[in-house]
């Protein structure tokens, strides 16, 4: 996987205007620019549309993580077998509970329980669809404090799943 920070869908998401890659330059549409081309389009409308491409390149990396996640060596697996535990939102569909585990996240990100780095490494991970290292490679620290972060984060979780 790209890393994060260069990805289309970050480019785009952290720019005030609509961002295009091609192959020899990055284009961006700001509103100015909507609005010039585009009489009788409004603010409101050009910002449909930024939530719009920002949707369709979130989804780009969803299914580009999905299919790097497949092309995975398996080599060395049973050494690490042993250190894997699923994690809660695996265990939690295995329930077949999604929708109480979707409205505990949601609970938890609306309660302010996090911190800002918990709450965006726990966005990455489970929303994303980022591993522990690609995290802490995209954010240059080290894999463990992603994985405590992740841990206290996935720990309030497991609360609020409880409480709903």
């Amino acid at each position: 996987m790209k890393n994060y920070k260069e990805s289309d869908y970050a480019l785009n998401k952290f720019s005030e205007g609509i961002v295009y890659r091609f192959a020899d330059r990055i284009v961006e549409i700001t509103l100015e620019d909507y609005l010039a081309e585009n009489p009788g389009k409004t603010a409101e409308d050009f910002m449909e549309l930024k939530a719009l491409s920002d949707e369709i390149y979130h989804q780009q990396v969803i299914d580009e993580n999905r299919t790097s996640r497949l092309d995975v060596s398996i080599n060395g697996l049973e050494d690490t077998e042993a250190l894997a535990t699923a994690s809660l939102d695996v265990e939690l569909i295995h329930k077949k509970d999604t929708e109480k585990a979707i409205e505990a996240a949601r609970q938890l990100l609306d309660s302010g329980g996090l911190t800002e780095v918990q709450r965006r490494r726990f966005l990455l991970h489970f929303f994303q669809g980022l591993s522990y290292r690609q995290i802490a490679s995209c954010e240059g620290v080290h894999f463990t404090s992603v994985h405590e972060s992740i841990k206290a984060a996935t720990a309030k979780l497991q609360r609020f799943f409880d409480i709903g």
